[in-house]
């Protein structure tokens, strides 16, 4: 997303929150190095509080967030402490388009949490049939803003309209 608005002439910058897994911040370090944007590191709500209102100068702030898992209750709890210190105006839900369609719900259940308003379908490249997506959509009544289909980056990462989703999922239905 930060490569995609850069061309847009958007002025950036990159928070994490992601201090869980192992090497996560270096990884977006090399991001931010790559693309010339700052990168702050929390470790609290307090002090992604802090960090935010430091920031406001920018176009748009990244906020990365631990993947967390839907099951894990202490996890979800503590992400919505966060989340709930900045009450940021987008919070972009992802969700994996392999996943069956219980799963796409349990999953959703579960973010609810934090309110989610917008979605990122990760892994279109990997589905064949599309009629789950569309059904989780009518569930979640999120707005899909965007897809990936691969690993290259920003190249897979597409906002499509709604037509060219549904033209997609057409024609795998009649090849």
């Amino acid at each position: 997303m930060a490569a995609k608005l850069i061309k847009e002439q958007s002025r950036i910058a990159f928070v994490t929150i992601d201090t869980y897994r192992i090497a996560a911040t270096d990884q977006l370090k090399i991001y931010a190095d790559i693309l010339d944007v700052p990168l702050s590191i929390c470790y609290t709500p307090q002090e992604l509080k802090i960090t935010i209102e430091s920031l406001l100068n920018y176009d748009t702030i990244l906020i990365d967030t631990a993947g967390r898992s839907h099951k894990n209750n202490l996890q979800m709890g503590e992400l919505k402490v966060f989340i709930d210190s900045i009450r940021p105006d987008y919070k972009i839900m992802l969700v994996s388009a392999n996943s069956n369609p219980q799963e796409m719900i349990n999953i959703y259940d579960s973010f609810s949490i934090i309110q989610p308003n917008c979605l990122i379908f990760t892994k279109i490249d990997e589905v064949t049939s599309y009629g789950q997506l569309f059904s989780f959509l009518e569930y979640s009544n999120l707005p899909l803003i965007g897809i990936t289909d691969g690993q290259r980056v920003p190249e897979d990462l597409k906002f499509p309209d709604k037509e060219w989703f549904v033209s997609k999922a057409m024609r795998e239905v009649f090849e």
